[in-house]
This record gives structure tokens, sequence and C-alpha cells, in this order.
């Protein structure tokens, strides 16, 4: 099983926007993490269907050599980060997802796409989302309206975050399985 650390956007059915956003990556410079000079994988652009039955469009950004197991990195050396250089890497993302538009939820970390889900959001993360336990988290200030959540602030014009607070481990620490 693959488990990633990524970018991953949910652009509703808004296809413009995520074929801009799309664009935007391509031309996206390599992500600073310690001393690392990390490039990024053509996005991911697909139709994912919820647990509702609701169809989007999402995207994945993955760093290109960071994760483990992913399909996109076989046969590559896989750079085993610190907690501290994944959180470099994550705010970097962040940066990226600023240059976005269009989109209605966003989330860096491992395995984030269930989070960038409205219907789970609504549902398998409501707790979470009422008193602000999902770091992170970004949303078009309408979809915030409808959802509400607590100890969000402003990330981008017509945006609004849980900070990112960076990883508090590694999946390559001495303490952690790999």
């Amino acid at each position: 099983m693959a488990v990633l650390f990524e970018l991953v956007v949910n652009f509703g059915a808004n296809h413009a926007a995520a074929e801009q956003a799309h664009a935007t990556v391509l031309n996206h410079p390599r992500l600073q993490a310690g001393e690392h000079q990390i490039p990024l994988h053509e996005p991911r652009l697909m139709t994912t269907r919820s647990k509702d039955g609701n169809e989007y469009l999402e995207m994945a950004v993955l760093p290109v050599g960071v994760g483990i197991g992913g399909a996109m990195d076989h046969g590559r050396r896989i750079i085993e980060l610190t907690a501290e250089e994944l959180s470099e890497l994550g705010h970097g993302l962040y940066g990226l997802l600023r240059q976005l538009t269009g989109y209605h939820a966003a989330q860096v970390g491992w395995d984030p796409e269930g989070r960038v889900d409205l219907d789970e959001l609504r549902s398998d993360w409501s707790d979470e989302l009422a008193t602000g336990r999902l770091p992170g988290l970004t949303l078009a200030e309408e979809i915030h309206q409808e959802l509400q959540g607590f100890g969000f602030t402003r990330f981008a014009p017509g945006y609004v975050w849980i900070p990112y607070r960076g990883e508090q481990s590694s999946p390559w620490s001495p303490d952690q399985p790999a």
C-alpha cells in the first residue's frame, strides 16, 4: 500500500480552474526541503466519486521521491526527510496552492484525499471540523460558510484555512514504522 505526501485539491466541476492549476504546477520550480531541492511530478488530474456518489475533479501534486510505495516513484531513490524537512516541503506546497483559484477544498499531508471530499468533511470529519483539528485544511469561503468550522483564518483572496502546523514526525524516524 502506498503512503504519499502530497497536496490534494478538490475543484468540484470547475474544469477550467483544474486545467489552469495543472499548467501552474507543471511550470513550478523545485521546492526546498532542508538541503534537498525537490521537483514535482506532473500532477494527476482525475474525476473522483465521493462515498455519497457525487463526482468532483481532484488534482494530486506529489513531490518526486517523497512517499512510500508510490507507483510514480517506482525505480527512483526515496528521499528520507525529517519532520522538519517535510514541514518545509509542506509549506512550499501551500505556497503553490496560494497561486491556484477555483477550488473548493485542499490539504497537504500524508494521504489527505478524504479530507478534501466535501461529503466526507460533512460526515466523517465533522467533529474535527467543528473543533479546528484539521490543520492545513483550506476551503473556498463559500464552502466554509456552508460547512462552518472552527479555527479558520484568511489564506488567500476567497479562501480560508486552519493554519498548517507542519509535520510532527517522519515515517523514516527510528520510532516510526516505515
